[in-house]
């Protein structure tokens, strides 16, 4: 659903957004197309599938190759704390890139690359009333029904969720109905697979076909939580390719591929 959360557009953002949608991926990082070079970054699971998108067209316009660390950004700033060998964190939230300016980590504050939304998932032949919203799923699940979630300790989606739950007047839920992924893209599994009878996700994720195909997905309402602001940061030596790719992501071209994806724009 491109262009979810973006209702504010101004008409002349959404010309912009249009024509970038069927640009091509040209700007100064194209420099050296034939490079050999591999760049290692960390990203939030929330952009598994946005990120194999842009990856996959900066690697055939470059021939520079992305390697995506995956997980959820509380685990990933920890880590790049603790020595993991990457040159660009790519977060869930502002909060973790936050951590790393203040270790003195980065090059500098980083730069919002995009805006998140939520999304409520069921399993595809569940009879949960999707339809008539949060609050009505979680009263008609059964006892010993499971709601899937990010932890909240390590995900902003997961922090995000419970700010969901208590805004539509059913949460916190109790410890023994929640089942809590590491990361936003285990939690979207445990819905996909059964293991949970609902849940909250990326909607980035709910959506991509190898998801969706498993799933029913209604997006929440933006006012349930606080704005999932997400930001991106070099780390110190990051090399020029990095550098590059970085400034890649915040092109008009790259920004409306997050947009299709269901993101908004940064703000």
């Amino acid at each position: 659903m491109p262009g979810a959360g973006c209702s504010g557009f101004q008409p002349q953002r959404r010309f912009w957004l249009k024509a970038a949608l069927s640009a091509p991926l040209a700007g100064p990082w194209l420099a050296h197309p034939q490079s050999p070079t591999r760049i290692k970054i960390a990203a939030a699971s929330n952009l598994k599938f946005v990120l194999a998108d842009l990856v996959n067209h900066y690697r055939q316009q470059t021939g520079i190759q992305v390697d995506v660390n995956l997980g959820a950004s509380g685990n990933l700033a920890r880590q790049i704390l603790q020595g993991l060998p990457v040159e660009q964190f790519i977060s869930a939230d502002e909060a973790w890139v936050a951590e790393l300016v203040k270790a003195d980590r980065t090059v500098d504050a980083g730069q919002r690359y995009a805006t998140g939304r939520l999304s409520l998932i069921v399993p595809k032949n569940s009879a949960l009333p999707l339809a008539q919203g949060l609050a009505a799923v979680v009263r008609a699940m059964k006892a010993g029904d499971k709601f899937a979630m990010a932890n909240p300790a390590l995900a902003p989606y997961g922090v995000a969720a419970v700010e969901a739950l208590q805004r539509a007047g059913v949460g916190p839920l109790p410890a023994a109905r929640q089942v809590l992924g590491d990361s936003i893209g285990q939690a979207t599994q445990f819905v996909a697979t059964g293991a949970a009878q609902a849940g909250i996700t990326a909607l980035a994720l709910a959506q991509a076909p190898e998801i969706a195909r498993s799933l029913q997905v209604l997006p929440l309402p933006a006012d349930l939580h606080s704005p999932l602001h997400q930001r991106m940061v070099l780390l110190k030596g990051a090399g020029v390719a990095a550098a590059n790719w970085h400034r890649f992501l915040l092109s008009p071209p790259a920004q409306a591929v997050f947009v299709r994806h269901g993101y908004a724009m940064p703000q």
